[in-house]
């Protein structure tokens, strides 16, 4: 028993960590040469070919892999297969048509979620600001990081020299009662939600070490709220628009990589740094 990857794997001689790591590498260097030696580890590898997985691989993986089988989807190549490798033959479809858009339909989005409990389901906080060395987040309580990052993860972050610019709707402001109003909620709820995960980053920030070589960085704005924006690294934004009447769970969630060209992500990595220069610090009391 095994994945439908696995028995295409096996048609090919590309069944173990090092033969698939090499078709891997070939294909980035093509595709997108930074990707080399990215490949996954032998633990994952394994778990992608017996199906012990519990959401389909990072977006850069993905590519590669939709790549390496064009006449596959990526969530048909994680389901389960017990034939015989033989059996599995499709042929490719024919060359559809670029229609009005082009190729440059898709601009640097990488990704596209129905709304951000789907995205953070497939990209969890844990696995998102692992290894991150910048995060900059802009929105109304910033609860991805407040409410489901914890407190020792933030201060590993801190301790190995990253750098964290936090952007909070002003909980003293005005638009942000006004977005209460508007998501139907009753007055000081989103005011009070947004103090304490404010206070929250206070006291965590208070308690890192004064050696530590990152920063904990917190600011309000008090503006229409239109969107919530986390860069990290200066190179992959997500990005979510602020829906009428609805709560921010709810909206669709955009994946954007950085790229040679002006695309999404540079849009809205402007607009980031246009709030951050436009906002106050937020002391703590």
């Amino acid at each position: 028993m095994g994945t439908v990857l696995k028995a295409l794997l096996q048609q090919r001689h590309l069944q173990t960590v090092s033969s698939f790591n090499r078709e891997y590498d070939q294909l980035a260097r093509t595709l997108e040469p930074e990707l080399v030696g990215g490949g996954p580890r032998k633990a994952q590898f394994y778990r992608w070919l017996a199906g012990d997985v519990s959401r389909l691989p990072y977006p850069h993986h993905c590519r590669i892999l939709q790549s390496m089988f064009p006449e596959w989807t990526i969530a048909e190549l994680f389901e389960e297969f017990s034939g015989d490798p033989g059996d599995l033959v499709r042929h490719p479809e024919p060359p559809r048509s670029p229609g009005i858009f082009g190729r440059g339909e898709m601009a640097d989005v990488e990704a596209v979620f129905a709304t951000r409990l789907d995205f953070i389901r497939a990209m969890p906080p844990q696995e998102l600001f692992e290894t991150a060395q910048q995060i900059d987040m802009a929105g109304l309580s910033l609860n991805m990081l407040c409410q489901q990052y914890s407190d020792s993860d933030i201060l590993r972050l801190l301790d190995t020299g990253t750098v964290i610019r936090c952007l909070f709707l002003d909980p003293n402001g005005t638009s942000i009662r006004d977005r209460e109003i508007e998501e139907g909620h009753p007055a000081g709820l989103l005011t009070n939600l947004t103090d304490t995960n404010i206070r929250t980053l206070e006291r965590i920030r208070n308690k890192a070490s004064p050696r530590a070589p990152g920063s904990l960085l917190i600011r309000v704005y008090d503006q229409p709220i239109r969107f919530n924006i986390t860069i990290i690294d200066a190179a992959v934004c997500v990005m979510q628009p602020y829906m009428p009447a609805a709560r921010g769970v709810e909206s669709p969630t955009f994946v954007a990589r950085k790229s040679s060209g002006r695309g999404i992500f540079t849009t809205f990595s402007d607009v980031f740094e246009s709030m951050w220069l436009d906002s106050r610090e937020r002391r703590g009391e």
